[in-house]
């Protein structure tokens, strides 16, 4: 077996004698690999340019989590797919024989910013490009943290491997297998990188609770005077947008712990939607689609030119960049900070029903942390070719092992420790429903988002919304104050209204599998029926 790179030769690795190996290799040789063996192609600001095939998103139905006797009490099971021992065994047994026939790509990386809880990731690849994004999105330990390195989760990301349904009791040839006991996830037949990265984040939400840590699906940033911000919200809702601004240092754009000692990235990296880019509204993003070391995952390019154009989404709306976390200029270089100020819940409102921004009392903030109610976007998931109402709970129920309720005692627990401030923005529809509306405009977000965390929004007048009982600024200065009230914003009232309740009627259906795990304080936030409905 040939070797290259830096490996601890103490620590076996589980593939037995692959034809041959590269551990550790840096930026420069992964490009060098990708190019060579034909995965990818250099667009002319330097990006390296690949297709995830007919992978173009996540595939939710194809993961499955081991179910033995230590998770059998403690996984969600309404939620996270199982997968018997038995099959589990044999898929291992399949897919390891399926690497021995490969040349493998291995980085040893950290997930968790914060020493005490960091988790130490082995990621064994087919792909050389599949190894440099991981090695983007995750933490890269210095020499002496390689000399010693220990994994305690080991993933092995075989996209060339194709499952077989009845063998491995699983739904198709693609298939996610996370044996959370043991630290072993199994990855077949898809190239989508992103299962990588949300498999190591679905160990961390298995993992951290227990050490009373609160994972979260969330961006973050800190202000000059070390206050920091949480967003949380699901893919496409503005959590990487809104929080790489030059007035903030970036803490992270997608995956975020909160313990006694304050907020820490669980990444390296970012992993950015880049369909229709703006370099005028976004110009932090938009100056890693044309630097080298960024990978630009089903970006159309052309051919001869090699220009890019980020406003195609004939292969995907779900166009991504994957760089490290340094390539945005205020980023932060330890990828921590201290409890934060404000928590912000981020929602892509579809029905155009929600205030673009709301103050939310701790037992709302709750309510809505459980509810999770946004819009799937167009490309994040297989078959989702438009906005679709849904509800994820804690703003990332694809990604979380526990029952929601476990997620949602610690941050009520944070929130009433640090009185954090907490507020819901809308960054979806306005004026309208999705095909009606329009979507609410990002300037317009992000000065209210400003004053929110500044706390002038604090200071201006409040009303009750009538559908949800949160409070709404009545006039914020620079904003159109018709903005504010969503039903002012549409041209029949009357249609408002219906879809308003509409709305309502989905978020009670949706919280009635909580209702007894929260007191009543919790249960109070629910949005009213109208006695006409």
């Amino acid at each position: 077996m040939h070797q290259t790179g830096r490996f601890n030769a103490r620590i076996p690795l589980i593939v037995k004698e692959p034809r041959s190996v590269a551990y550790n290799s840096g930026p420069a040789q992964l490009y060098e690999d990708a190019l060579r063996r034909g995965e990818g192609r250099v667009s002319e600001g330097g990006a390296l340019v690949v297709s995830t095939g007919s992978h173009t998103g996540r595939s939710p139905n194809d993961k499955f989590i081991l179910r033995d006797q230590a998770t059998e009490q403690t996984i969600w099971w309404d939620n996270n797919k199982a997968i018997a021992p038995e099959h589990f065994a044999v898929l291992k047994q399949d897919l390891l024989a399926a690497a021995r026939d490969k040349h493998l790509y291995v980085q040893d990386l950290h997930a968790g910013a914060d020493p005490a809880h960091r988790l130490s990731v082995r990621v064994i690849c087919e792909y050389a490009w599949h190894a440099l994004f991981i090695r983007h999105l995750l933490i890269r330990p210095g020499a002496e943290e390689l000399a010693g390195f220990v994994p305690q989760l080991t993933i092995i990301d075989l996209p060339s491997f194709k499952a077989d349904p009845k063998r491995h009791g699983v739904r198709s040839e693609t298939v996610i297998a996370c044996d959370l006991s043991h630290g072993l996830v199994l990855i077949g037949g898809t190239q989508y990188a992103g299962e990588m990265k949300k498999s190591v984040f679905t160990a961390l939400n298995y993992m951290l609770p227990d050490k009373n840590v609160m994972p979260m699906h969330c961006s973050a940033n800190v202000d000059a005077e070390g206050r920091s911000a949480v967003y949380f919200g699901l893919s496409g809702t503005g959590k990487t947008t809104l929080s790489a601004v030059p007035s903030r240092t970036l803490i992270g754009d997608d995956e975020h712990g909160w313990s006694s000692d304050g907020i820490f990235n669980f990444e390296g990296g970012c992993y950015a939607k880049v369909i229709r880019l703006s370099r005028k509204a976004e110009p932090y993003i938009h100056a890693t689609t044309e630097r080298w070391g960024t990978i630009l995952e089903n970006v159309v390019m052309d051919p001869e030119s090699r220009k890019l154009d980020l406003d195609d989404g004939s292969l995907t709306e779900n166009t991504r960049a994957a760089y490290p976390l340094n390539y945005i200029p205020n980023a932060s270089a330890t990828g921590r900070a201290a409890i934060p100020k404000t928590i912000v819940m981020l929602t892509a409102d579809a029905f155009g029903v929600m205030p673009p921004v709301a103050r939310l009392t701790p037992a709302q903030a709750v309510y809505h942390f459980l509810s999770g109610y946004t819009a799937k976007v167009a490309g994040t998931e297989r078959g989702v070719t438009e906005p679709q109402a849904t509800f994820s709970a804690c703003f990332g129920a694809p990604f979380i092992p526990r029952h929601p309720s476990v997620y949602g005692v610690l941050l009520r627990d944070l929130i009433a420790q640090h009185s954090s401030a907490c507020w819901l923005v809308n960054t979806g529809w306005t004026g309208g429903p999705h095909g009606t509306g329009h979507r609410m405009p990002i300037d317009v977000t992000r000065a209210l988002l400003d004053a929110a965390l500044s706390g002038a929004l604090d200071r201006q007048p409040m009303r009750k919304d009538e559908n949800f009982g949160f409070d709404v600024p009545l006039a914020v200065p620079g904003i159109d104050a018709r903005l504010l009230t969503p039903r002012d914003t549409w041209d029949d009232a009357k249609a408002y209204d219906a879809q308003a309740q509409k709305l309502v009627q989905m978020f009670i259906q949706n919280f009635a599998r909580f209702e007894t795990f929260v007191g009543d304080e919790v249960r109070a936030c629910a949005p009213a029926m109208s006695a006409a409905a």
